[in-house]
């Protein structure tokens, strides 16, 4: 079992505190660190520093040499998945392969609202997960990436740098045993549950197993990791 550390960067997270975290996380010799995406404290005044997530990530490859890194999780609905995908591929180049992309579907309507998001229903919301994954992955492959999805569309785009890691190990946050749990069996490196008990997390591993099954995918291709400690 590996231990890595969550940051919640939004709850009055300076600069200076952020970079104390990281060196501290890297020197005491956790194998991860990881952050949420949040753009505002979720637990307090709205008015509390909440310093960018891929900013930091950027900081975190400059003054890291070996611990990995990645987001826990990003709302797709924060970003279109070309500029996300063009921000990987060089977090993950800067740091020299260090990188985990980490998606969800997104949850917090008070955040989209404040900020003029558009926040669709879960349904929608999923799907547009299932897409920008793909078009992620689409652009951090060889040659120019088409797309032709119902939420997002490329036409030949290029993407430069490439991720040093081939491929960049994508992570999807969730436990939706309908869609989050297939988008997972088809498309996902690792698997990130919260919020489950040893025997929920037992009944949606066993879940996860049948969607791959079902897609032609060895499960134990797919790494599991849990948030705990809150």
């Amino acid at each position: 079992m590996d231990l890595g550390v969550m940051v919640e960067g939004q709850e009055d997270v300076s600069w200076d505190l952020w970079r104390r975290f990281v060196t501290t996380v890297e020197d005491l010799g956790f194998k991860s660190l990881w952050r949420s995406d949040p753009f505002f404290s979720l637990s307090g005044p709205r008015t509390q520093d909440a310093v960018e997530t891929y900013l930091s990530f950027a900081v975190a490859a400059e003054i890291t040499k070996r611990v990995r890194f990645g987001a826990l999780v990003s709302p797709i609905t924060f970003r279109h998945p070309s500029l996300l995908a063009r921000m990987c591929a060089q977090i993950d180049a800067l740091s020299g392969g260090r990188f985990v992309a980490g998606v969800g579907a997104g949850w917090n309507v008070p955040e989209h609202e404040a900020f003029g998001i558009p926040f669709p229903p879960v349904g929608e919301r999923m799907d547009r997960l299932d897409e920008s994954i793909r078009v992620m992955k689409a652009l951090w492959s060889d040659g120019p990436a088409s797309f032709s999805g119902k939420y997002y569309q490329l036409r030949e785009a290029e993407c430069y740098p490439k991720p040093v890691q081939q491929p960049l190990p994508v992570m999807v946050g969730g436990g939706g045993e309908r869609r989050t749990l297939r988008i997972v069996a088809e498309l996902a490196d690792e698997w990130n549950a919260v919020g489950v008990d040893l025997d929920g997390y037992k009944r949606k591993a066993e879940v996860l197993e049948r969607h791959c099954e079902q897609v032609g995918r060895d499960p134990a291709s797919i790494k599991h990791s849990q948030i705990s400690g809150f």
